[in-house]
Order: structure tokens, then sequence, then C-alpha cells
């Protein structure tokens, strides 16, 4: 919450301070004058378009994440939480950029209407006059429609800004829409590939602008002609006695690539780290079919190494050279090899199932980038744990049970957790399909309010961390009962509601 709060306070102090500045700054005096208040719309905008879309990449670098994950495990565990809000904020920051496009497209439409009226006024005022300065002469012009036959129309699709405004919000508006939720979980190649026009927004961003279309008066030509003194004598600039001269202007410089260079080239090295590591071969060791098309892949890497919770991104060649989906791992890390259970929920995975299936071809080659950090790590943070999970949702906690298992077989001190709780579906087998023990997870819907009142009674002054994935529904639901059951003395039992985000 801090950590959007503080967002939303910068993206307001920005957007005040840069409309401020083109607001009242002498230096726009004259742009202001054909204009008006439009102009500081389009720039404040431009602002906070800038800044988000400077920050628009980190929450989905994902080396990042964890890397800083495990640099705040020094730290407070709530600097770490704040990192498994990564997609929320991803989103939001995408809200903001919307918005602010909305306000900078409808600023500058306000701008180029008027840019015309000027251009074709005859009515000899200030406006009129700056319009109709020269555009060859030492390129000093103020109004970039050249003359009154030229439409807004035609200055949009031939200007840099006006052509490269057009693509980015082209591809803005597709990559918004195919993020929607059902799109998203409905046909996730159409989100997957159509949210990859991103590099077409930044190039376009980056560039955008370079054509220098707003323009304010230099600081020589300040000196000869300054606002304050001369605007009002504008009729007698041309006369050779006038101690005002013409103004001349000059493009604002180009301010979009000075803010996402930097994120831009972390989101490369990203890339590269993720192709690197996912080049290394990847060992098929074990295929298991579970009932209702579960598919589960042990596999083994060199070099891998994982924790409880944690997640890899998974690629199948044979299918698409391009999607990657993730996958939360199932397997312990005391075990000798990792493992995911993959439900078919969409085109790729049936794919891949029915790739497996086939008993007579060869085995198709896997591709695996990661592991990657999750809100799962901090389980054995908390003295009582309370595991919640939905469908496929109850995968993170198979390697959580099992490497739980493990610490109990070979008495680990260290391990702080006294007791975990879990719900889910398994009434078909000996032992569970997750997790392999005999102690299996239960299905059905609990009654929170008597499970949370039974846990506070139990663990009087335990800190209780409950770890859901799932649906938003029921991601409420606990929240809500995590706040209701906590207790005021921070001595006594205190809830802790954790939810997986990838």
């Amino acid at each position: 919450m801090l950590k959007k709060a503080a967002w939303l306070v910068l993206n307001v102090f920005l957007f005040v301070h840069a409309f401020l500045s083109f607001e009242k700054a002498t230096k726009y005096y004259y742009t202001r004058q054909i204009l008006g208040s439009a102009l500081a719309w389009a720039r404040a905008s431009a602002r906070c378009l800038n800044f988000n879309s400077m920050l628009i990449l980190l929450p989905v670098c994902r080396n990042l994440l964890s890397f800083l994950r495990g640099t705040c495990s020094l730290y407070r565990s709530t600097l770490r939480k704040q990192l498994d809000h990564n997609l929320s904020f991803h989103k939001l920051v995408g809200y903001m950029i919307c918005l602010h496009t909305a306000i900078h497209i409808i600023a500058h439409l306000f701008n180029l209407e008027r840019y015309s009226r000027s251009r074709q006024a005859t009515d000899g005022s200030l406006a009129s006059i700056l319009s109709n300065l020269p555009h060859q002469e030492n390129d000093s012009w103020l109004n970039p429609i050249q003359s009154s036959n030229t439409t807004v129309v035609y200055v949009t699709f031939t200007s840099i800004a006006g052509l490269t405004g057009v693509i980015i919000t082209m591809a803005l508006v597709l990559m918004v829409t195919s993020a929607m939720e059902f799109i998203r979980r409905s046909y996730f190649e159409v989100f997957w590939y159509t949210h990859h026009i991103f590099i077409i927004y930044f190039i376009g961003l980056g560039i955008h602008g370079l054509g220098g279309i707003v323009r304010g008066q230099t600081e020589e030509s300040m000196a000869e002609n300054h606002p304050h003194m001369c605007a009002e004598f504008f009729e007698k600039w041309d006369d050779p006695a006038s101690h005002c001269k013409p103004p001349q202007f000059e493009g604002l410089p180009a301010e979009s690539w000075k803010w996402i260079l930097a994120p831009g080239i972390l989101y490369i090295f990203e890339r590269i780290l993720r192709f690197y590591r996912s080049q290394q071969k990847v060992v098929i060791t074990k295929v298991v079919m579970h009932p209702s098309k579960v598919l589960e892949l042990q596999m083994h890497k060199h070099g891998f190494s994982m924790e409880v919770g944690q997640y890899i991104f998974v690629n199948c060649p044979s299918i698409s050279y391009l999607e990657w989906h993730p996958f939360t791992l199932t397997s312990a890390p005391e075990e000798d090899f990792f493992s995911i259970h993959i439900r078919a929920v969409g085109d790729w995975t049936e794919n891949l199932i029915r790739t497996f299936e086939q008993q007579y071809s060869s085995v198709p080659r896997i591709q695996v980038d990661g592991p990657f950090g999750t809100v799962s790590e901090d389980v054995f943070q908390y003295e009582v744990a309370v595991l919640v999970g939905a469908g496929i949702g109850v995968t993170p906690f198979a390697s959580i049970l099992k490497s739980i298992w493990y610490k109990f077989q070979h008495a680990d001190h260290n391990l702080e957790t006294q007791k975990a709780g879990h719900a889910a579906l398994n009434f078909d087998k000996a032992n569970d399909i997750l997790t392999g023990l005999k102690q299996k997870t239960f299905f059905g819907r609990p009654m929170w309010d008597n499970e949370f009142s039974t846990i506070a009674t139990a663990h009087p002054k335990s800190a209780v961390g409950v770890f859901l994935c799932g649906p938003q529904t029921l991601a409420k639901s606990l929240s809500k009962c995590c706040h209701q059951y906590s207790s005021l003395d921070p001595r006594k039992v205190q809830f802790y509601f954790n939810k997986e985000n990838f």
C-alpha cells in the first residue's frame, strides 16, 4: 500500500510540476498565445507518461525481482511482500499510462485545431503573426502547420510526432485489450503475442519527441524580444527602428528516450539471461499422466537450485518457439529432481499433453527458465501455516508439504513451523497424487470463520501465515478473515495473508 501511495504521489507531483512550468514559464509565453492551457495539459501528461513507461518493465523483470527477494531476506519480510504484488503494480502502471495517453491525445487535438485556426486567421492578431513566422529562416517557426491549406490530418500523418503518436496509441490499445482477464484466460496465445507489441511502443516512444513540434522561445531571442516588454508591440516587430525583434523558437529536446533507456537496457539484459538459461539442457527423467488430464514432468538440469513455492517458465519448441508458460514447482528442494504438474486449460497445454501421450513418439525437447521466487518462500518463517489451494492451485503447496516431511525426517531444528493445514481434493489414490504422502489433501470449501476461530484459539500467541493460490474472490474472503481474527494486541495471534501472483 505504501508503494502504491508513493507512486501516486510522484505522479501527482510530476504532473503538477510540469503543468505549472509550461503554464507559467516565460519561454512558452508566445506558444500559449496560440495553444492556451492545452500546452500545459499535453506536456504534464507527457511527463507522467514517460515516468510510468520507465516503470512498466521493472515489475516483469523476473530475475531482478528474484535478486531483490534474496536481498530483502536480510531485512524485514514486509519488503519482500511488496515484491509479490509486481503484476498488480504492472497493471496499475499500465492503467496510468492509458489515462495520461488519453489526456495527451485530447490536449494535442486541441493544440492542432488551434494551430490550424491561427494559421488561417487574417485578423492581424498576435496568434496570427506568430503562426506566420517563416519556416525557412533559421528554423525559427512556431506553428507546425506551414500553410492555410494544410490540414490537421496531414500534419498528424506526416510529422514524426504525429505518426509515432498514432503507432504508439494503436500498440497500447492492442496490448490493453488483449490483456483483459477474459482474453488472457481463454486465449492466452492472443495475449502473449499481442503483448510483445511493447517493443513497437517503446521504439515509437523513444523517437516521438524528435520532431520538436512543441516549441519555446530561444534564450538569445528572449534577450531581443522579451514577451513582457515586446508582446504588446508585435505589430512593430518588423520595423527596423523597433527595439523588439521577431521572436525565434526552437523545438523541445526529446526526453522520452532518457526515461526509458536505463530500464530498457535492464530488460535487454534480463532477456539475454533468460535466453542463456533456457538453452541449458533439460533431461526429462519421468512422465506421469494423472487423472483429470494432469501431466507430471520430473526433470533434471545441471546447476538447478530451488526453494519451496518457486515457479519456472516452460517452453516446448515443437509446439511454439515463442510461448513460455509459468508452472509452480511441485517437488521439494531435498529431492534430486524438479517437477511440475500441468493441467489442460488451453491450446498450448492441450498440445503439450497430447504430445507426451503419444507413446511411440520421441520425448519432446523442453526448455526451462527459472526458478523464480514467490510469496510461498516465506512459509517457514511462520509458526503456523495455513495453505489454501483451489483446483490446480494446490501445486505450490505440494512442494511445501514434501519439504516439511523431509525436514521432519532429518530433524531440521531450523524449522519454525509447528502445524500446516490445507484444503484440496483427492480421494482416488492410496497416496496423494501431488505430494505422494499418505496424508491426503481434502476436498471442499471450509467454513472459514470456523477455521480461523479454531486456529486463533489453538495458537493464541502465534504468527499465522495464510497462503493462497486461487481466484480473487477467495482471496477477498481470506484477506477479510485475516484482518478480522488478528488480535489488536500485537503480542497475540496475528494472521498474515499471502497470495500467489505470477
